[in-house]
């Protein structure tokens, strides 16, 4: 099965694994997908994640964080995609939830939320939306 969008499949695989109330979820490794994870982790949405060795790519896995039985992910939304790439420069990148979510945007310094770029004032593609 050849993966057009992996970053769109690590959303599904979340998003999935929160629906049925798992405690963690594993994920084909990526760099870009280990920095997602970092920036979900610094923001709260997962209890953490670590990276295993299967010999091959590697699996990524998510352990997913609750409050009071109820996901801390509510919401996931691939933004940039594949065929529709979007891009936001350090004055326009959106605010998600009226700054209740976070946009993840990958930028010349690394992968971070939109409060962290707008701080640092680099634009760059916006991954996704997480609320």
């Amino acid at each position: 099965m050849s993966m057009t969008d992996p970053i769109a499949d690590m959303l599904t695989r979340i998003r999935n694994a929160t629906a049925v109330g798992h405690k963690m979820v594993d994920i084909p490794a990526s760099s870009i997908k280990a920095s997602i994870a970092e920036v979900l982790y610094r923001k709260g949405f997962i209890r953490g994640f670590r990276r295993i060795d299967d010999g091959r790519q590697g699996i990524l896995r998510v352990y997913l964080a609750y409050r009071s039985g109820k996901p801390m992910i509510v919401g996931l939304k691939r933004v940039s995609r594949p065929g529709c790439r979007v891009y936001a420069g350090a004055s326009e990148i959106p605010r998600v939830m009226a700054g209740r979510g976070v946009a993840v945007l990958t930028t010349p310094r690394g992968v971070m939320t939109d409060t962290e770029a707008r701080e640092q004032r680099v634009g760059g593609e916006v991954l996704l939306h997480v609320w």
